[in-house]
């Protein structure tokens, strides 16, 4: 009997087991499709956000491009007399092509033989040019590069709608790159221009050109880096970059947004190719805008001008002015009689802001004093020896020779030979360079010194060792004698008839 309750139970079991059995699979089967479903779900949804992305670029292509034309550049070329015979003028072209380019011109009968365009073989022969252009007002105003029209005998733009219009070039700009022209239209698709200002590194940028002579073409990539200068393209920089592909035919097209505003105008990329490498430039929309509207009015650019030499802080100079941070400019010199002296700046001042401002860096403060009218009224704050001062200033006007200098002071053994200015080769050499027979001339750097990584040169003039003028090699060496190079010393230099500061300090 004990077997058989045992058997039985056994047989319960076994039922109860299989009967579980029979039953999961529909469960399972249902779960697995819930699953399956939810994850439907969420791919869809995930593929209309995706979609909704693509709709706005599509949309900001749809709104921007028929605002956007292709620039072409005509230059007329001048005949060059090669061992008596004509041969066109042909500048940058030589610069591409060579010795080939000539071979070319000679086969095709330039060579003062009856050639293309008769004899002599001038007949014709043109240079010409392509960029963008990006309309910036209903009655035919354009704005693009410089470096586009530049030189140009005909500027000519053609439109979204294939029209081709003659082009007059209002203004140019070369320090910034900007030129505005202007055609006879009326009721043009005129692009909205945004604000620069605001951008953040990481936003979504479009770009819309003519590269390579295909015209309408539209790319994309983000705004890579703000406030990109000494790149050696501009006087003037502050470039938005952008890794949005832009190529040769681009230059003066239009940098969007997603919200289809103009927010920089396409000028240069870096490339060892010659191509796209992922890194562009644009002039920040804000900037364009600001020379266009002077274009326009007045047909050329007045600066501001202040009148100083400047430079960027290391953290030894800052130390040596016991100045906290890096952030500011550093005036080295002030130009006599210009309007920072007359306004009460001096040598050894940090700029920290200017016309409410905070300054960061030298590039920043040419920036702001060149987009100031000359004759307007500045507040610049600031500090000297320990306190912040606020001083009024009004700005000059910049003229082509006068610029507010740059320059670099690099920190870190001393490796000269020092020359007093008599003689020949002392003060009469350099009182017209402004020394006034003040200072000691460097006669030589020994490479790798501490005075060479600091960045004098033969030829510099050693005006001062701390705060103490030195009129002699004697002077120089008893106020040496005075500091601690461990610590570091500052010296006052004269260089290309400017003052800067450097900063010797010993590595031990």
């Amino acid at each position: 009997m004990r077997l058989k309750r045992v058997a039985g139970v056994l047989v319960l079991m076994s039922a109860l087991v299989a009967g579980v059995f029979v039953v999961a699979p529909p469960l399972v089967s249902k779960i697995v499709y819930a699953a399956g479903a939810g994850e439907a779900q969420v791919a869809h949804e995930q593929l209309q956000q995706a979609n909704a992305i693509s709709q706005a670029f599509q949309n900001v292509a749809k709104a921007v491009r028929p605002s956007v034309v292709s620039v072409t550049s005509v230059k007329k070329a001048t005949p060059i007399r090669t061992h008596g015979r004509a041969m066109p003028d042909t500048n940058g072209l030589q610069e591409f092509f060579g010795d080939d380019l000539n071979r070319f011109l000679q086969r095709r009968g330039f060579d003062g033989s009856a050639g293309p365009g008769g004899p002599g073989g001038m007949g014709g022969m043109e240079q010409r040019g392509l960029g963008t252009g990006v309309i910036v007002s209903p009655d035919g105003y354009v704005l693009t590069n410089n470096h586009v029209v530049d030189g140009a005998d005909t500027v000519s733009v053609k439109l979204f709608t294939g029209k081709t219009l003659a082009a007059k070039v209002v203004g140019a700009d070369a320090k910034t790159d900007v030129a505005v022209l202007k055609v006879d239209a009326n009721e043009l698709s005129a692009a909205h221009l945004g604000d620069s200002d605001k951008l953040e590194v990481g936003e979504w940028a479009i770009a819309v050109g003519s590269p390579m002579g295909l015209e309408q073409t539209v790319t994309a990539g983000i705004i890579s880096a703000k406030g990109r200068s000494n790149m050696g393209i501009a006087d003037y920089e502050d470039f938005l970059q952008t890794d949005a592909a832009i190529n040769p035919g681009n230059s003066g097209g239009p940098l969007v947004n997603l919200k289809g505003e103009v927010i920089g105008i396409n000028t240069a990329i870096a490339s060892r190719s010659g191509g796209n490498m992922g890194i562009g430039f644009a002039i920040p929309i804000n900037m364009a805008r600001e020379i266009m509207d002077k274009l326009i009015s007045k047909g050329h650019v007045d600066r501001g001008w202040l009148g100083v030499g400047i430079q960027n802080l290391s953290e030894d100079l800052a130390r040596s002015f016991k100045f906290e941070g890096t952030d500011g400019v550093l005036v080295s010199d002030v130009t006599k009689a210009g309007p920072a002296e007359k306004g009460g700046l001096k040598s050894g001042d940090i700029v920290t802001r200017f016309d409410g401002r905070k300054i960061e860096h030298v590039n920043q403060l040419r920036n702001l004093v060149a987009s100031e009218a000359p004759g307007k009224k500045v507040e610049v704050e600031v500090y000297r020896e320990g306190a912040t001062q606020k001083l009024s200033i009004e700005l000059g006007r910049m003229d082509e020779t006068a610029a507010e200098g740059g320059g670099k002071a690099e920190a870190e053994e001393l490796g000269l030979t020092l020359e007093n200015l008599g003689g020949e080769n002392g003060a009469r050499r350099y009182a017209d360079r402004g020394t006034r027979g003040r200072g000691v001339r460097v006669a030589e750097v020994e490479p790798g010194s501490i005075a060479d990584r600091a960045g004098l040169a033969q030829g510099n003039v050693i005006v001062s060792v701390g705060r103490r003028p030195v009129n002699s090699v004697e002077d120089f060496q008893d106020e040496m004698a005075r500091q601690d190079l461990s610590q570091g010393v500052r010296l006052q230099v004269r260089a290309d008839e400017m003052l800067r500061y450097v900063f010797l300090k010993s590595e031990k």
